[in-house]
Protein backbone atom coordinates (compact mmCIF):
# COMPACT_ATOMS: atom_id res chain seq x y z
CA UNK A 1 0.00 0.00 0.00
CA UNK A 2 1.73 3.82 -0.82
CA UNK A 3 1.42 6.18 1.93
CA UNK A 4 1.57 9.86 1.53
CA UNK A 5 3.27 11.94 4.00
CA UNK A 6 0.52 15.15 4.75
CA UNK A 7 0.79 17.58 7.78
CA UNK A 8 -2.45 17.90 9.50
CA UNK A 9 -4.32 21.48 10.01
CA UNK A 10 -7.33 19.81 12.26
CA UNK A 11 -6.96 17.32 15.22
CA UNK A 12 -7.75 13.48 13.31
CA UNK A 13 -8.75 10.88 15.91
CA UNK A 14 -6.36 7.77 15.54
CA UNK A 15 -3.99 10.14 13.44
CA UNK A 16 -2.53 12.90 15.07
CA UNK A 17 -2.93 16.52 16.28
CA UNK A 18 -2.94 20.10 14.26
CA UNK A 19 0.57 20.80 13.02
CA UNK A 20 1.98 17.45 13.40
CA UNK A 21 3.27 15.57 10.31
CA UNK A 22 2.40 12.17 9.74
CA UNK A 23 2.44 9.07 6.77
CA UNK A 24 -1.16 8.12 5.90
CA UNK A 25 -2.23 5.60 3.35
CA UNK A 26 -2.82 7.45 0.26
CA UNK A 27 -6.34 6.77 -0.24
CA UNK A 28 -7.27 8.06 3.04
CA UNK A 29 -5.27 11.34 2.45
CA UNK A 30 -7.36 11.69 -0.71
CA UNK A 31 -10.60 10.61 -0.01
CA UNK A 32 -11.10 12.18 3.31
CA UNK A 33 -8.58 14.38 4.90
CA UNK A 34 -7.53 16.36 1.72
CA UNK A 35 -11.03 17.44 0.92
CA UNK A 36 -12.08 18.37 4.31
CA UNK A 37 -9.28 20.58 4.75
CA UNK A 38 -7.99 18.04 8.10
CA UNK A 39 -4.59 18.55 6.11
CA UNK A 40 -1.98 19.48 3.22
CA UNK A 41 0.57 16.92 1.22
CA UNK A 42 3.78 17.64 2.41
CA UNK A 43 5.85 17.75 -0.97
CA UNK A 44 9.50 18.56 -1.58
CA UNK A 45 8.23 22.20 -3.08
CA UNK A 46 6.18 23.52 -0.27
CA UNK A 47 8.31 22.18 3.05
CA UNK A 48 9.66 25.60 4.24
CA UNK A 49 5.46 26.89 4.01
CA UNK A 50 5.00 23.74 5.94
CA UNK A 51 7.27 24.13 8.62
CA UNK A 52 6.14 27.69 8.84
CA UNK A 53 2.48 26.56 9.39
CA UNK A 54 3.65 23.96 11.65
CA UNK A 55 5.25 26.60 14.19
CA UNK A 56 1.81 28.65 13.91
CA UNK A 57 -0.15 25.57 14.17
CA UNK A 58 1.70 24.72 17.63
CA UNK A 59 1.09 27.78 18.97
CA UNK A 60 -2.34 28.30 18.29
CA UNK A 61 -2.75 24.56 19.75
CA UNK A 62 -1.19 26.17 23.11
CA UNK A 63 -3.23 28.59 23.08
CA UNK A 64 -6.30 26.68 22.74
CA UNK A 65 -5.14 24.12 25.45
CA UNK A 66 -4.81 27.14 27.76
CA UNK A 67 -8.31 28.12 27.01
CA UNK A 68 -9.56 24.69 27.27
CA UNK A 69 -7.83 24.36 31.31
CA UNK A 70 -9.31 27.48 32.11
CA UNK A 71 -12.45 26.66 30.74
CA UNK A 72 -12.46 23.18 32.54
CA UNK A 73 -11.55 24.61 35.70
CA UNK A 74 -14.76 27.25 34.84
CA UNK A 75 -16.87 24.00 34.67
CA UNK A 76 -15.22 21.68 37.17
CA UNK A 77 -18.31 22.12 39.79
CA UNK A 78 -21.07 21.52 36.82
CA UNK A 79 -23.52 19.15 37.23
CA UNK A 80 -26.70 17.97 34.87
CA UNK A 81 -30.16 16.47 35.80
CA UNK A 82 -32.76 14.76 32.95
CA UNK A 83 -35.93 13.69 34.17
CA UNK A 84 -37.72 11.40 31.73
CA UNK A 85 -40.32 9.15 31.33
CA UNK A 86 -39.21 5.85 32.60
CA UNK A 87 -40.75 2.09 33.18
CA UNK A 88 -41.31 0.40 36.46
CA UNK A 89 -37.43 -0.91 36.68
CA UNK A 90 -36.45 2.58 35.66
CA UNK A 91 -35.64 2.33 31.99
CA UNK A 92 -36.52 5.17 29.74
CA UNK A 93 -39.14 5.73 27.05
CA UNK A 94 -36.73 7.65 24.83
CA UNK A 95 -32.75 8.03 26.00
CA UNK A 96 -30.48 11.12 27.42
CA UNK A 97 -28.42 11.53 24.00
CA UNK A 98 -24.95 13.85 23.65
CA UNK A 99 -27.69 16.39 22.04
CA UNK A 100 -29.06 16.60 25.29
CA UNK A 101 -26.22 17.09 26.97
CA UNK A 102 -24.98 19.49 24.79
CA UNK A 103 -28.52 21.64 24.93
CA UNK A 104 -28.27 21.61 29.07
CA UNK A 105 -24.78 22.57 29.07
CA UNK A 106 -25.56 25.37 26.61
CA UNK A 107 -28.95 26.51 28.72
CA UNK A 108 -26.07 27.01 31.54
CA UNK A 109 -24.32 29.38 29.38
CA UNK A 110 -21.43 26.67 27.98
CA UNK A 111 -21.47 26.35 24.08
CA UNK A 112 -20.40 22.77 24.24
CA UNK A 113 -19.85 20.86 20.20
CA UNK A 114 -22.06 17.56 20.36
CA UNK A 115 -19.31 15.79 19.11
CA UNK A 116 -16.61 16.74 21.94
CA UNK A 117 -19.46 14.68 24.16
CA UNK A 118 -18.08 11.10 23.91
CA UNK A 119 -20.83 9.11 25.05
CA UNK A 120 -20.21 5.45 24.55
CA UNK A 121 -24.16 4.58 23.78
CA UNK A 122 -27.33 6.79 24.69
CA UNK A 123 -28.46 6.70 28.74
CA UNK A 124 -31.37 4.64 29.04
CA UNK A 125 -32.15 4.23 32.47
CA UNK A 126 -32.61 6.34 35.49
CA UNK A 127 -29.67 6.41 37.59
CA UNK A 128 -26.20 8.47 37.95
CA UNK A 129 -23.68 8.50 35.19
CA UNK A 130 -20.44 10.40 34.18
CA UNK A 131 -19.94 12.12 30.89
CA UNK A 132 -16.62 12.89 29.09
CA UNK A 133 -16.22 16.06 27.28
CA UNK A 134 -13.35 16.45 25.26
CA UNK A 135 -12.70 20.44 25.42
CA UNK A 136 -9.16 19.84 23.56
CA UNK A 137 -7.19 17.14 22.64
CA UNK A 138 -5.58 16.54 25.47
CA UNK A 139 -8.14 18.25 27.93
CA UNK A 140 -11.56 16.17 29.07
CA UNK A 141 -13.80 17.57 31.46
CA UNK A 142 -15.86 14.48 33.75
CA UNK A 143 -19.21 15.84 34.37
CA UNK A 144 -21.76 14.09 36.37
CA UNK A 145 -25.29 13.34 34.87
CA UNK A 146 -28.28 12.33 37.30
CA UNK A 147 -31.30 10.73 34.99
CA UNK A 148 -34.67 10.73 37.26
CA UNK A 149 -38.04 9.43 36.07
CA UNK A 150 -40.30 12.38 35.51
CA UNK A 151 -41.70 12.02 39.52
CA UNK A 152 -38.40 13.02 40.51
CA UNK A 153 -36.96 9.59 41.56
CA UNK A 154 -34.61 7.93 40.71
CA UNK A 155 -34.65 4.11 40.97
CA UNK A 156 -31.08 3.18 42.84
CA UNK A 157 -28.98 0.38 41.37
CA UNK A 158 -29.96 -1.97 44.39
CA UNK A 159 -33.85 -1.97 43.89
CA UNK A 160 -33.20 -2.66 39.96
CA UNK A 161 -31.03 -6.19 41.11
CA UNK A 162 -34.37 -6.36 43.92
CA UNK A 163 -36.68 -6.17 41.06
CA UNK A 164 -34.88 -8.53 38.70
CA UNK A 165 -34.17 -11.11 41.72
CA UNK A 166 -38.10 -11.23 42.27
CA UNK A 167 -38.65 -11.32 38.47
CA UNK A 168 -36.04 -14.30 38.49
CA UNK A 169 -38.13 -16.28 41.60
CA UNK A 170 -41.24 -16.43 39.98
CA UNK A 171 -39.62 -17.78 36.26
CA UNK A 172 -39.32 -21.61 38.55
CA UNK A 173 -42.88 -20.97 39.09
CA UNK A 174 -44.18 -20.53 36.08
CA UNK A 175 -41.88 -23.44 34.56
CA UNK A 176 -43.17 -25.61 37.74
CA UNK A 177 -46.95 -25.09 36.69
CA UNK A 178 -46.61 -25.81 32.89
CA UNK A 179 -44.16 -28.97 34.07
CA UNK A 180 -47.33 -29.83 36.44
CA UNK A 181 -50.02 -29.21 33.58
CA UNK A 182 -47.91 -31.96 30.96
CA UNK A 183 -47.99 -34.20 33.32
CA UNK A 184 -51.87 -34.00 34.03
CA UNK A 185 -52.35 -33.87 30.01
CA UNK A 186 -50.30 -37.08 29.99
CA UNK A 187 -52.14 -38.82 32.50
CA UNK A 188 -55.11 -37.73 31.14
CA UNK A 189 -54.41 -39.67 27.82
CA UNK A 190 -53.55 -42.29 29.68
CA UNK A 191 -56.56 -42.78 31.34
CA UNK A 192 -58.48 -42.07 27.76
CA UNK A 193 -56.34 -44.92 26.08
Amino acid sequence: MANTTILLREDVEHVGGRGEIVKVKAGYARNYLLPHGFATLATKGNVKQIEQERAALLKKAAIERATAEAQREQMENISLAFERKSGEQGHLFGSVTSMDIADALKAKGYEIDRRKIVLKDAIKETGEFTVNVKLHREVTLVVPVTVTAEGGEVAPKEEKKAKAEEVKVEAPVVEETVEESVETTEEAEEEAA
